[in-house]
């Protein structure tokens, strides 16, 4: 019974420190998931020691491999480990309501990032998702690709996601992974994977998924049935939050089709609404609280960004918790270490591959922006520098860049 109490009394410890941990990510995450998976691991694995380098690999190939914002699920996958169900709450509050916040004040005629500071301010904010995405990759190529045969799973990754782009190529990738790995890394000595004990038994994981299913079939026969737009607006968007593979940017061409073609908002609202999604921090998905906000029919403002919010990342929600139960025990089983060997090794491949594109691309564009982007790297692994003094200093040298 002590022990019982004693946990108990952690993590609801413990969902303070999530909330307050979260809070300074979803301050500073600039750049998309990418990018912020990248901050996820300098702060949970590498500072703060809530998990390892191999089981937040593996959290990110499950996240991959499920529809939803990868980074999000990530995030709550880790309160839930961290405090429980309150501390996956508390992530998911804390990452997502200052972006979500930011937008709505948008929503409501707010201008922001306009004229050549605010084009410096986005530019700069743009090259720390370099530097921290680098160094991401750097750090865990070094312990999830120690040897020749998954570092060539690592680039064979490289090169799948690069000729078969998209959310395909990402799952292609990984499962072309999990096998290489059954193949080339069942002998290799590694310790047990530790068993992660996240708090959710397999009747709730069952549950879960039913819920998802249910909701997916139903909310559109409902949406269609009963003449109140706040349904439709919910169906509309969880339908888009539970097709999509592949983080934010693949939910655009969705929510467009759902949202612009009944005339909810015009063509130019909806993308000035996705631009300013670019420059705040956070989950992309959190365009939806603009878009909540925005629309013309009723529920709209806060009542509709709540709605709209909620929607979007439930379904992604409701898999990862479906999820979670029968991977923890499969992952720490020899043949599955092995595939989850070579899946982490592919991992890192993808990242890699998204180092370049959409992350250099967008970004690095002139010598004066490579020597930005190496500053800001350099700053994070040998000066150990905190994430938010190097957003700081990057931001402050795209100001000078735009305006000089």
């Amino acid at each position: 019974m002590s022990d019982r109490i004693a946990v108990t009394v952690t993590r609801q410890g413990a969902a303070g420190e999530v909330f307050r941990a979260f809070l300074k990510l979803g301050l500073t995450s600039f750049g998309g998931p990418i990018a912020h998976l990248g901050y996820f691991r300098d702060e949970l694995v590498v500072r703060r020691r809530w998990i390892d380098e191999a089981g937040y690999a593996d959290l990110l190939a499950l996240c991959q491999f499920l529809p939803g914002p990868a980074s999000s699920q990530a995030g709550f996958a880790l309160g839930l480990l961290r405090g429980g169900p309150l501390g996956a709450l508390a992530a998911f509050t804390a990452f997502t309501l200052p972006s979500a916040l930011i937008l709505v004040l948008f929503a409501a005629g707010a201008s922001l990032f306009d004229g050549q500071v605010g084009h410096g301010i986005l530019h700069g904010l743009k090259l720390v998702a370099v530097a921290v995405v680098a160094q991401a990759v750097w750090g865990m190529a070094r312990s999830l690709c120690p040897d020749r045969s998954r570092a060539g799973i690592a680039v064979a990754a490289v090169l799948t996601v690069t000729f078969a782009a998209g959310a395909l190529g990402q799952v292609a990738a990984i499962l072309l992974g999990g096998l290489a790995g059954l193949a080339l890394c069942r002998h290799q000595d590694a310790a047990p994977a530790r068993n992660l004990a996240f708090p959710i038994s397999r009747p709730v994981g069952a549950a879960a998924l039913a819920m998802f299913f249910l909701l997916l079939a139903l909310l559109p026969l409902a949406a269609a049935s009963l003449p109140f737009h706040g349904l439709a607006l919910f169906d509309a968007f969880y339908r888009s939050g539970a097709l999509v593979f592949g983080g934010g940017h693949v939910v655009l061409p969705l929510l467009e089709a759902e949202v612009v073609a009944p005339g909810w908002i015009g063509a130019d609202g909806f993308l000035a609404g996705y631009g300013a999604a670019q420059a705040v921090p956070g989950p992309l998905f959190t365009f939806a609280a603009y878009l909540g906000a925005a629309m013309e029919p009723a529920p709209n403002g806060i009542a509709g960004a709540f709605l709209c919010l909620v929607a979007i990342f439930l379904p992604g929600f409701l898999l990862l918790v479906g999820a979670l139960p029968f991977w923890d025990a499969l992952r720490t089983r020899p043949m599955a270490r092995a595939a989850m060997r070579g899946a982490n090794a592919a991992v890192v491949g993808l990242l890699g591959a998204a180092l370049y594109d959409p992350v250099w691309t967008s970004a690095v564009h002139v010598p004066e922006d490579f020597a930005l982007a190496v500053l800001g790297f350099v700053l994070l692994t040998v000066g150990k520098a905190p994430p938010w003094l190097v957003v700081g200093l990057t931001v402050l040298g795209g100001i000078l860049l735009q305006v000089i």
